[in-house]
Parts: structure tokens; C-alpha cells; sequence
């Protein structure tokens, strides 16, 4: 193919140059539509486009080459199980804008190099959020979340690496810009849909066919998204709906499509952290059934209240309500006078120190997202010294928690492991100094994703509670595992699905009495075998 700037003719079928590096179209092998440069899918057929990597691009050559080693044993362990399947995905296009200036302005090698380091940037975001990179396009990625690993999440792990990716970007474009006035943005397009996975390699590259227009829309998106930018198409937004913040765009024509769709711009994540707390938007529904549950809760209160702290765990599957009964518990009356402090541990976190715990501790010293270092550092001096100025050595461990500078010296000589240390011992000291002032509820939800280090502030915990006025409430799958079980103030309360009676109860409130709808009423107890979540979704 003859090079459109340079006349030079390249004879192997690849996006740019190989002289002067300037994009090339891309002919489809399967029917031979010229796609212009930088097109994932052919605009004739929707077969996925690819190109040769350049020289330079060599560390991107495949996904074994910059895949974690965590993500790629899970995708081989899990390929036997998922190829030749149906999945429901969200697939992300991201591209550099400019990238043409800066190879027309730059040693091709130079160039290279700096566009690397974004493409760098946009995959470890990806990777932070378990999807997976199958394909390098010169100047930008496509990426899937929902296969080949799978996750119910997908679109909202989806939106937030997407944001995740914007700000590192922006990090990134602040020093090139000031080192070698150079402008790097971003575009980023998002759509969720089908696929059928085919093969995977021993290199983890993925065969695919594309259902529909999912690929094909996700790489409009990207088109149509402005520098700096996240476009996301209705099918997204409504798997992501309540998790992020968005504003409509109006019907916009899409190349490929006869009618117009509607397009959202992706402003930033809500402040839900589950599916609770994102369907808490809309409206909840009636709480039915979980009377017994509630009960056990309350007397465990009661005692808590008396100075003899205590343990409840809820264990349950996905959908059974383990959320919506501390939620409902929590804002009861009984609860009153009462500090009540909330973290969670989520599916994309693990790896994540401290998760949970800053989530609980950003509520108690009242910080924001948008606070900077000098208003978090005073927020928790105060807080702390109001409390207790005994707590006074404990705040270097609260500052490092919120990546606050420590000017303390002799904080600074302590290796990681000492540092740990100091942070479990602080967090036990401020729990149970605020239990002297006031009765506490702690609540940690999902151990079955929690971190290590938080797993041992618990166990350490649970260890200094019986002379506590403090309630743990936690809650987790069948698959989590601990050793608190032996402890007299320990409580197991196991959740199932809802009975019958409840599940009518709950159908009844969802949609009404007509008798026309018992038969499907029915169906729908029967399919989710009363699973309170899916039978609200279904």
C-alpha cells in the first residue's frame, strides 16, 4: 500500500508507515472495505481489523507480552470453561490525539517511545480493573471487560478504568508538557453487548466473533468523543446506571447505523459503591421477610451497648440481601445515639492496602474527594486531637493512610513492615478510644474481596472486643473463611433465599395483585429460586 505522505510503498499490511510513520489505510481481508487509519472493525463487515506491529512496538506485540501474570494465569485457568461461549461485555477503545503531529514532528523512534508511555498508562488501568488489552493499535488499545474473564460488573469496571485512565493521563501530560511541550489527550469510547469467545493462545491472544455492532459502536464512540473525553453509548449507561455520573448528548448520527443513538459523555463516578447503594437512587423497595435476622442483630446490640462488644457475621450468596439488612438494621431507631461507620471491600480491590478501612475512615474525619493534602492533614489532627491527645503519635500512620507527606523522622527511618505495624496499632487505638465516648458500629461488607491488611486489623480487633461498647457487623460469601468462630461473642447468621410467602409478598409490592399475574409470578420464583435480587432485576 502507497503511503499517502511519503509515496513510499509498503508491501506488508500494517497502520503506519514504515518510513515515515504516517497512517495507512487498512484494507479488510474478508471483503476487501478500505477502513480508514485507526479503525478496530471494518466498516463493510465488522471483522476486527489488525496490523503488524512496528519495530518499536515489539513490548506490545502480544497480550502475553504486557498482561500481569495474576490476570494471565486466571484467563489459562479459565479458558478450558469459557471458549465457544456467549458473554456479555464492555468493550473500551482509547486512542492519543495528535498522534500523527507528534510522528510527523519527531524522530519515528522518539515518537515511539513517547507514545508508549500513555499506551503504558491506558493498560494498567485496564488491568487494575481485571479487563483485559487484546489488541494494540498503533496509538491506542481495545480492550474487554466481562471476557475472558468474567464479571457481572463489567461496564462499571469499565467506566471506572476509563476514568482511572483519564486522570493518570493527565499526570502524564502535565510533565510532558512542561519537559518538552508536548500536549498529550485522550479519547475514550465505551459500549457493552455480546460476543462469542473462540480460542485462547498460550500467548492469551483471543479469537472472537462480534454479536451485532458491539465493537463496531465502541470504536464510534471513540471517534466521537472530544480530546480529554469518555463517550459511552444507552447499552452501558444502563448496566452502569447509579455507579457514575453522566450527561446526555442528544441523538447523534453513528456511520454504520440508520438511525441516530443516544450518546452520554462519562463525567465521573457516583459515590455508590454497590448495587444497593446505586439502586438507592431510584428507590428501594419494601423490606420483606429477614425477621429473624433483624432480631439477632438487635440483641446483639443490646449487649454491644453494654460494654460486652460483639461479632454478628451475615453469610449469604450474591442477591440474597445481605446489604439491604445491615442498611435497614443500621437506619433503625435502635441504632440511635450510636456511631455508625461503614467499608466495603469490592471485587476489583484485593489488591488494594487498606481499602475498606479508608473507606470507613474517609466518613469519620469527614474527607472528601476533592480535598486536598493540607485540608485532609487537618481534618484528621483535628479529629484525633479532639478525641484524645493521647492519639498524638498515631497520626503519622493516618496521614500515610490518605498518601499525606509525614515530616516525622522518626516515622520516616521505619521499613514497610514496621509501618503496618503502626497503622494496625493506630486504627485499634482510635476504635476503641471512640467506643469510651460513644457506642460504635463498624461494618465491613464482601470479606470474600478483602485486602490482607485489613483482614488483620480484624482479626486483631475482634481479639480486644469483649470489654468494648462496639458491634462488628460483617458480611461475606460461603467461600470466605476466618477463625472467630470459637469466640463466645461471635454470632453466625446464615441468609438464604427468601421463602415463598416472602417472595410473593415482594412480586406483590414490585407489581401489584392483578391474578392475571400469577402465573408469571410463578415462573419468576422458580427461575430465581427466591433470590431477592434477581427476582427485583427479572
Amino acid at each position: 500500500m502507497e503511503c499517502p505522505e511519503c509515496q513510499t510503498e509498503n508491501r506488508e499490511r500494517r497502520s503506519f508507515c514504515a518510513k515515515c510513520g504516517a497512517p495507512l489505510a487498512i484494507t479488510c481481508p474478508k471483503c476487501g472495505f478500505a477502513n480508514e487509519p485507526g479503525e478496530g472493525f471494518c466498516g463493510g463487515c465488522g471483522a476486527p481489523l489488525t496490523s503488524a506491529p512496528r519495530p518499536s512496538e515489539q513490548r506490545f506485540a502480544s497480550p502475553q507480552s504486557y498482561t500481569p501474570k495474576h490476570l494471565a494465569e486466571k484467563i489459562l485457568n479459565s479458558r478450558g470453561v469459557i471458549e465457544g461461549e456467549r458473554k456479555q461485555v464492555t468493550v473500551l477503545f482509547a486512542d492519543i490525539r495528535g498522534s500523527l503531529e507528534l510522528i510527523a514532528s519527531n524522530d519515528p523512534e522518539e515518537a515511539r517511545k513517547l507514545l508508549n508511555e500513555p499506551i503504558g498508562i491506558m493498560m494498567d488501568a485496564v488491568h487494575r480493573f481485571e479487563g483485559t488489552v487484546n489488541r494494540v493499535l498503533g496509538d491506542g488499545i481495545m480492550a474487554l471487560f466481562g471476557a475472558p474473564l468474567a464479571h457481572e460488573d463489567h461496564a462499571v469496571r469499565a467506566c471506572y478504568a476509563a476514568l482511572a485512565m483519564q486522570d493518570a493521563i493527565r499526570g502524564f501530560a502535565e510533565q510532558t508538557r512542561r519537559e518538552q511541550g508536548v500536549e498529550i489527550q485522550v479519547r475514550i469510547g465505551l459500549n457493552s453487548g455480546e460476543v462469542i469467545v473462540g480460542s485462547i493462545g498460550n500467548d492469551l491472544s483471543m479469537d472472537y466473533d462480534v454479536v451485532g455492532v458491539t465493537a463496531h459502536l465502541a470504536s464510534r464512540m471513540e471517534q466521537l468523543a472530544l480530546p480529554g473525553t469518555i463517550r459511552l453509548t444507552p447499552d452501558t449507561l444502563r448496566l452502569a446506571e447509579g455507579f457514575v455520573e453522566v450527561t446526555s448528548l442528544g441523538p447523534v448520527p453513528v456511520k454504520g447505523l440508520s438511525e441516530p443513538i443516544e450518546v452520554f459523555d462519562l463525567a465521573r463516578a457516583s459515590g455508590a459503591r454497590t448495587r444497593l447503594q446505586a439502586a438507592g437512587t431510584r428507590g428501594l423497595t419494601r423490606f420483606v421477610g429477614r425477621e429473624k435476622e433483624l432480631e439477632t442483630l438487635h440483641e446483639a446490640l443490646t449487649q454491644g451497648g453494654a460494654g460486652r462488644g460483639q461479632v454478628v457475621a451475615v453469610i449469604g450468596d450474591a442477591g440474597v440481601g445481605k446489604s439491604r439488612l445491615f442498611l435497614e438494621f443500621t437506619r433503625s431507631h435502635r441504632t440511635q445515639g450510636w456511631l455508625i461507620l461503614e467499608g466495603r471491600s469490592v471485587s476489583y480491590g484485593k489488591a488494594t492496602v487498606w481499602l475498606p478501612v479508608i473507606d470507613l475512615l474517609k466518613t469519620y474525619f469527614g474527607i472528601q474527594d476533592r480535598d486536598d493534602a493540607r485540608t485532609i492533614r487537618e481534618k484528621i489532627t483535628g479529629k484525633l486531637f479532639t478525641l484524645d491527645e493521647a492519639l498524638k503519635p498515631t497520626l503519622p500512620a493516618f496521614l500515610t493512610l490518605f498518601d499525606v507527606p509525614v515530616e516525622d523522622g522518626a516515622w520516616q527511618v521505619l521499613d514497610p513492615l514496621q509501618r503496618r505495624r503502626h497503622i494496625l496499632n493506630g486504627l485499634k487505638a482510635l476504635f476503641l478510644k471512640e467506643s469510651e465516648v460513644q457506642p460504635l458500629v463498624l461494618e465491613f461488607e464482601d470479606l470474600h474481596w478483602v485486602d490482607d491488611e485489613t483482614q488483620e486489623l480484624l482479626d486483631s480487633l475482634i481479639e480486644s472486643l469483649p470489654a468494648a461498647r462496639i458491634l462488628l457487623l460483617i458480611n461475606y460469601r460461603p467461600e470466605y473463611e476466618h477463625g472467630w468462630g470459637s469466640k463466645t461473642y461471635y454470632t453466625q447468621c446464615r441468609i438464604d433465599l427468601l421463602p415463598p410467602e416472602s417472595a410473593e409478598e415482594l412480586l406483590a409490592i414490585l407489581s401489584g395483585d392483578d391474578a392475571s399475574l400469577t402465573p408469571l409470578k410463578r415462573i419468576l420464583i422458580e427461575r430465581t429460586e427466591g433470590n431477592p435480587f434477581f427476582l427485583e432485576e427479572s
